[in-house]
């Protein structure tokens, strides 16, 4: 991961009453993933002065959900979040998973309303920004307003190559996908790229990939077997990535 090289600030990281860090942009640890690069040490105060860092939510515990009116966005912290949307029957359909210095919330900038249900997989903080102060802040820092931008555009990238994953690709590949994105997300936050934590249960896994749970449990099973992964429940090592990445890119 690149790293971003500013000054210190001399303002330390406050414990808040639910024992998690009120780190300022400066001191936190994922301020390569959530900030320009090009941001000096000032800049990121005046950004500081707007982020709003609440008490953390628990699992099963919604940040916003589908129509509420649009005001901010959320870095995500720690912990992991998942996105759906509910059709006319009541059905859900998991949309994306974010790990912590991924930004979500976009989806309600058009139509100032969220199209999504957002809620955390396990115990989670985020860091809220208001979009109104926001786009006053990055007319004044043009860094942070490309920047912006940048990750919106991600997010449309994103989701486009998902959209070909689930349209082209049998199981093996969904999941290959699936596990690649999650090592590169976890390689680009400092972690190992090769064992990692699901954050997800298999149930949404198979939602979010349009297959059965029982698919996904044997199509884990059979990776294992042919040693292209190992698994113990939602711990995944990747022992073959070359494979894995062979898998990816077959088409059904």
């Amino acid at each position: 991961m690149v790293t971003t090289t500013i000054a210190s600030s001399n303002r330390p990281p406050q414990a808040c009453s639910h024992g998690f860090i009120k780190a300022s942009c400066s001191h936190c640890n994922l301020k390569g993933l959530c900030l320009p690069l090009a941001m000096d040490i000032d800049d990121i105060e005046r950004l500081d002065k707007i982020i709003q860092r609440s008490r953390p939510i628990h699992a099963g515990d919604h940040l916003y959900k589908s129509g509420e009116p649009f005001r901010s966005i959320y870095a995500v912290h720690s912990g992991s979040i998942k996105t759906y949307l509910v059709d006319e029957d009541g059905i859900e359909q998991v949309t994306g998973f974010y790990l912590p210095g991924e930004v979500l919330g976009f989806d309600g900038i058009g139509s100032q309303t969220h199209g999504c249900n957002v809620v955390a997989l396990e115990t989670s903080s985020v860091c809220e920004i208001p979009f109104e102060r926001l786009e006053d802040l990055a007319m004044q820092i043009p860094t942070l307003q490309h920047h912006v931008f940048q990750l919106m555009s991600k997010q449309i990238e994103s989701d486009h190559h998902m959209m070909l994953t689930l349209s082209k690709k049998n199981a093996e590949g969904r999941i290959a996908t699936l596990l690649l994105s999650l090592s590169k997300r976890y390689a680009r936050r400092n972690l190992s790229a090769r064992a990692m934590r699901l954050p997800m249960s298999r149930m949404d896994m198979g939602n979010f990939l349009g297959i059965t749970i029982e698919t996904v449990s044997r199509t884990l099973s059979r990776l294992q077997k042919e040693e292209v992964i190992s698994v113990d429940g939602r711990e995944i090592v990747i022992k073959n990535p070359e494979k894995l990445y062979e898998l990816c890119h077959q088409l059904q």
